[in-house]
């Protein structure tokens, strides 16, 4: 994948889509954090030890979902509503992902196809279905 600065710099313009963007991560296919954080001013909901273990069970999942691409075709996002926040999970070349959070009430309908754009040059093969 690109450098780390160049990672840190989509990162932030991920978080600048929307003021209700949280934070933007890049997690390598070992989950392990590689570029991005949260949105400057704000404070995570997990500790930093959680962080890791999701970080990991997110790079287990990417991988898992694989096994489904011959029959619907490759995922280009997840989503997960929850109580507190919404999260996105949208894989990337050599089973990184990329790792984004934003409030409740952001349109949700939108933002995700807007960081599909910005990440396509780290994804293994077009967006063809957008």
């Amino acid at each position: 994948m690109d450098n780390v600065e160049e990672l840190e710099k989509l990162c932030q313009k991920i978080t600048k889509l929307d003021p209700k963007m949280r934070s933007a991560r890049l997690i390598n296919s070992r989950g392990h954090l590689m570029a991005g954080g949260m949105k400057e001013g704000l404070l995570s909901l997990e500790a930093q030890k959680q962080d890791e273990m999701m970080f990991m069970e997110l790079a287990l999942r990417v991988r898992m979902r694989h096994e489904f691409d011959k029959e619907f075709g490759v995922v280009h996002f997840s989503m997960s509503y929850r109580d507190k926040v919404i999260v996105m999970s949208f894989p990337l070349s050599g089973d990184d992902v990329l790792l984004v959070s934003c409030e409740k009430d952001t349109d949700f309908g939108k933002i995700p196809f807007k960081i599909l754009k910005l990440i396509e040059p780290l994804k293994n093969s077009p967006t063809k279905t957008f």
